[in-house]
Protein backbone atom coordinates (compact mmCIF):
# COMPACT_ATOMS: atom_id res chain seq x y z
CA UNK A 1 0.00 0.00 0.00
CA UNK A 2 1.56 3.14 -1.19
CA UNK A 3 1.66 5.52 2.11
CA UNK A 4 1.55 9.41 2.17
CA UNK A 5 1.91 10.77 5.36
CA UNK A 6 0.67 14.32 6.43
CA UNK A 7 3.26 16.64 8.24
CA UNK A 8 3.88 19.68 9.42
CA UNK A 9 7.25 19.95 10.23
CA UNK A 10 10.97 19.07 9.40
CA UNK A 11 11.23 16.43 11.86
CA UNK A 12 8.35 15.01 10.90
CA UNK A 13 8.88 14.56 7.52
CA UNK A 14 12.07 13.19 7.80
CA UNK A 15 10.76 10.57 10.19
CA UNK A 16 8.51 9.90 7.98
CA UNK A 17 11.00 9.11 5.39
CA UNK A 18 12.98 6.81 7.36
CA UNK A 19 9.77 4.87 8.63
CA UNK A 20 9.09 4.24 4.82
CA UNK A 21 6.73 6.42 3.62
CA UNK A 22 6.69 7.44 -0.09
CA UNK A 23 5.03 10.91 0.23
CA UNK A 24 4.30 14.19 2.09
CA UNK A 25 1.19 16.26 2.24
CA UNK A 26 2.70 19.26 3.96
CA UNK A 27 0.60 21.74 5.96
CA UNK A 28 0.34 23.93 8.61
CA UNK A 29 -2.06 24.07 11.26
CA UNK A 30 -2.80 20.38 10.94
CA UNK A 31 -5.36 21.14 14.02
CA UNK A 32 -7.33 22.99 11.77
CA UNK A 33 -7.48 20.43 9.16
CA UNK A 34 -4.32 22.03 7.47
CA UNK A 35 -3.23 25.36 5.98
CA UNK A 36 -0.39 26.59 3.48
CA UNK A 37 2.20 26.22 4.96
CA UNK A 38 5.48 28.82 5.05
CA UNK A 39 7.89 29.23 2.36
CA UNK A 40 10.76 28.48 4.98
CA UNK A 41 9.31 25.08 5.50
CA UNK A 42 8.53 23.70 2.29
CA UNK A 43 12.55 24.89 1.63
CA UNK A 44 13.80 23.33 4.58
CA UNK A 45 11.76 20.10 4.19
CA UNK A 46 12.57 19.54 0.45
CA UNK A 47 16.67 20.19 1.88
CA UNK A 48 16.05 17.32 4.37
CA UNK A 49 14.41 14.89 2.20
CA UNK A 50 13.77 13.11 -1.33
CA UNK A 51 10.67 11.38 -1.12
CA UNK A 52 7.79 13.72 -3.05
CA UNK A 53 6.61 16.44 -1.13
CA UNK A 54 2.76 17.79 -2.26
CA UNK A 55 2.02 21.29 -0.31
CA UNK A 56 -1.34 22.37 0.63
CA UNK A 57 -2.91 25.69 -0.52
CA UNK A 58 -5.42 26.52 1.93
CA UNK A 59 -5.21 30.09 2.72
CA UNK A 60 -7.32 30.02 6.48
CA UNK A 61 -9.04 27.50 8.52
CA UNK A 62 -12.59 27.22 7.97
CA UNK A 63 -14.98 26.44 5.14
CA UNK A 64 -13.34 26.02 1.38
CA UNK A 65 -15.93 28.80 -0.34
CA UNK A 66 -13.28 31.64 -0.94
CA UNK A 67 -13.44 35.15 -2.19
CA UNK A 68 -11.68 36.25 -5.16
CA UNK A 69 -9.12 38.36 -3.38
CA UNK A 70 -8.18 34.74 -1.91
CA UNK A 71 -8.36 32.80 -4.87
CA UNK A 72 -5.44 35.58 -5.54
CA UNK A 73 -3.58 34.43 -2.82
CA UNK A 74 -4.11 30.54 -3.75
CA UNK A 75 -2.45 31.86 -6.68
CA UNK A 76 0.84 33.36 -4.97
CA UNK A 77 0.89 30.70 -2.63
CA UNK A 78 1.39 28.51 -5.26
CA UNK A 79 3.78 30.15 -7.45
CA UNK A 80 6.22 30.15 -3.94
CA UNK A 81 5.68 26.41 -3.47
CA UNK A 82 6.65 25.79 -7.16
CA UNK A 83 9.70 27.74 -6.50
CA UNK A 84 10.78 26.17 -3.41
CA UNK A 85 10.48 22.93 -5.01
CA UNK A 86 6.98 21.38 -4.47
CA UNK A 87 6.41 18.18 -6.62
CA UNK A 88 2.52 18.67 -6.16
CA UNK A 89 0.02 21.01 -5.18
CA UNK A 90 -3.07 19.93 -2.70
CA UNK A 91 -6.61 22.42 -2.38
CA UNK A 92 -9.82 22.11 -2.62
CA UNK A 93 -12.78 24.78 -3.95
CA UNK A 94 -16.32 24.59 -3.50
CA UNK A 95 -18.96 27.18 -3.93
CA UNK A 96 -21.37 28.01 -1.47
CA UNK A 97 -24.10 25.97 -2.28
CA UNK A 98 -22.19 22.58 -1.97
CA UNK A 99 -20.62 21.67 -5.01
CA UNK A 100 -17.58 21.80 -6.77
CA UNK A 101 -16.46 25.22 -7.60
CA UNK A 102 -15.35 23.76 -11.18
CA UNK A 103 -13.99 27.37 -12.62
CA UNK A 104 -11.35 28.08 -9.47
CA UNK A 105 -10.61 24.63 -10.01
CA UNK A 106 -9.43 24.90 -13.06
CA UNK A 107 -7.80 28.37 -12.43
CA UNK A 108 -5.38 27.35 -9.53
CA UNK A 109 -5.00 23.59 -11.68
CA UNK A 110 -3.35 25.97 -14.58
CA UNK A 111 -1.40 27.57 -12.18
CA UNK A 112 -0.16 24.82 -10.68
CA UNK A 113 1.15 23.50 -14.24
CA UNK A 114 3.19 21.39 -14.67
CA UNK A 115 2.87 20.12 -11.30
CA UNK A 116 -0.30 17.74 -10.00
CA UNK A 117 -3.04 18.64 -8.26
CA UNK A 118 -5.18 17.04 -5.37
CA UNK A 119 -8.18 17.54 -4.67
CA UNK A 120 -8.29 17.64 -0.59
CA UNK A 121 -11.18 16.51 2.03
CA UNK A 122 -13.63 19.53 0.53
CA UNK A 123 -14.78 16.65 -1.26
CA UNK A 124 -16.49 15.24 1.46
CA UNK A 125 -18.89 17.98 1.85
CA UNK A 126 -20.18 17.94 -1.27
CA UNK A 127 -23.79 17.46 -1.62
CA UNK A 128 -23.21 14.50 -4.04
CA UNK A 129 -19.87 12.73 -3.58
CA UNK A 130 -20.27 10.92 -7.28
CA UNK A 131 -21.31 13.98 -9.14
CA UNK A 132 -18.24 16.06 -7.99
CA UNK A 133 -15.95 12.56 -8.48
CA UNK A 134 -16.70 13.38 -12.46
CA UNK A 135 -16.43 17.10 -12.11
CA UNK A 136 -13.26 17.00 -10.16
CA UNK A 137 -11.81 13.78 -12.83
CA UNK A 138 -12.85 16.60 -15.58
CA UNK A 139 -11.09 19.55 -13.93
CA UNK A 140 -7.83 17.29 -14.30
CA UNK A 141 -6.80 16.48 -10.62
CA UNK A 142 -4.93 13.51 -10.39
CA UNK A 143 -6.10 12.66 -6.84
CA UNK A 144 -8.86 12.85 -4.36
CA UNK A 145 -8.31 12.66 -0.59
CA UNK A 146 -11.47 11.26 1.36
CA UNK A 147 -12.77 9.68 3.98
CA UNK A 148 -15.52 8.42 1.80
CA UNK A 149 -18.23 12.08 3.21
CA UNK A 150 -17.48 10.76 6.88
CA UNK A 151 -16.22 12.80 9.79
CA UNK A 152 -13.51 9.79 10.37
CA UNK A 153 -13.67 6.91 8.23
CA UNK A 154 -15.92 4.09 9.55
CA UNK A 155 -17.40 0.75 7.68
CA UNK A 156 -19.83 3.34 5.69
CA UNK A 157 -17.22 5.53 4.76
CA UNK A 158 -15.10 2.57 3.71
CA UNK A 159 -18.41 1.24 1.68
CA UNK A 160 -18.25 4.49 -0.20
CA UNK A 161 -14.56 4.77 -1.57
CA UNK A 162 -14.87 1.30 -2.87
CA UNK A 163 -17.81 2.82 -4.79
CA UNK A 164 -15.97 5.89 -5.63
CA UNK A 165 -13.50 3.83 -6.65
CA UNK A 166 -15.51 1.53 -9.14
CA UNK A 167 -16.72 4.57 -10.61
CA UNK A 168 -13.31 6.15 -10.85
CA UNK A 169 -12.03 3.21 -12.77
CA UNK A 170 -8.63 4.31 -12.95
CA UNK A 171 -9.13 7.89 -14.09
CA UNK A 172 -8.18 9.37 -10.62
CA UNK A 173 -7.00 7.77 -7.20
CA UNK A 174 -9.01 7.61 -4.55
CA UNK A 175 -6.81 7.90 -1.10
CA UNK A 176 -8.44 7.15 1.84
CA UNK A 177 -7.85 10.07 4.36
CA UNK A 178 -8.99 10.83 7.56
CA UNK A 179 -8.82 8.44 10.91
CA UNK A 180 -7.02 6.09 8.90
CA UNK A 181 -5.53 3.51 11.52
CA UNK A 182 -3.21 0.57 11.57
CA UNK A 183 -6.40 -1.25 12.30
CA UNK A 184 -8.48 0.40 9.29
CA UNK A 185 -6.14 -0.69 6.56
CA UNK A 186 -6.95 -4.64 6.22
CA UNK A 187 -10.56 -3.30 5.58
CA UNK A 188 -9.67 -1.91 2.40
CA UNK A 189 -9.98 -4.13 -0.80
CA UNK A 190 -6.47 -3.54 -1.98
CA UNK A 191 -7.99 -3.82 -5.75
CA UNK A 192 -9.52 -0.90 -5.19
CA UNK A 193 -7.66 1.16 -2.91
CA UNK A 194 -3.93 1.46 -3.52
CA UNK A 195 -2.96 4.63 -1.92
CA UNK A 196 -3.60 5.72 1.64
CA UNK A 197 -2.95 9.22 3.75
CA UNK A 198 -2.51 9.75 7.73
CA UNK A 199 0.31 11.35 10.48
CA UNK A 200 1.21 8.87 12.32
CA UNK A 201 1.74 10.98 14.82
CA UNK A 202 2.60 10.63 18.79
CA UNK A 203 2.64 13.23 21.53
CA UNK A 204 5.65 14.79 22.46
CA UNK A 205 6.22 16.18 26.04
CA UNK A 206 7.55 19.63 25.86
CA UNK A 207 10.18 20.43 28.99
CA UNK A 208 8.27 23.35 29.62
CA UNK A 209 5.74 21.32 30.93
CA UNK A 210 6.86 21.58 34.25
CA UNK A 211 7.19 25.17 34.25
CA UNK A 212 4.98 26.82 36.92
CA UNK A 213 3.72 28.93 33.58
CA UNK A 214 3.11 25.71 31.60
CA UNK A 215 -1.41 26.10 32.35
CA UNK A 216 -1.36 29.18 30.20
CA UNK A 217 -0.74 27.62 26.62
CA UNK A 218 -0.79 24.14 25.64
CA UNK A 219 3.11 23.22 25.41
CA UNK A 220 2.82 19.87 24.04
CA UNK A 221 2.51 18.87 20.44
CA UNK A 222 2.10 16.15 17.96
CA UNK A 223 5.17 14.58 15.67
CA UNK A 224 5.40 11.74 12.73
CA UNK A 225 7.56 8.94 13.96
CA UNK A 226 9.49 6.49 12.42
CA UNK A 227 8.20 3.48 14.60
CA UNK A 228 4.23 4.55 13.81
CA UNK A 229 5.12 4.89 10.09
CA UNK A 230 6.76 1.26 9.73
CA UNK A 231 3.41 0.03 11.30
CA UNK A 232 1.68 1.16 8.30
CA UNK A 233 4.05 -0.49 5.96
CA UNK A 234 4.07 -3.66 7.69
Amino acid sequence: MFLEIVASTVRSCVAAERGGADRIELCAALGTAGVTPSAGTIKAVKAAISIPVFVMIRPREGDFVYSEEEIQVMEHEIDAAKVYGADGIVFGCLTADGNVDVAATKRLITRSAPLPVVFHRAFDVTNDLFKSLEEIIECGCVRILTSGGQPKINEKGIETLHALSRQAAGRITIMPGGGVTEEVLPKFDKTLITEVHTSAREEVISPSSSWPSSNIFETNWQETTSDRVKEFKK
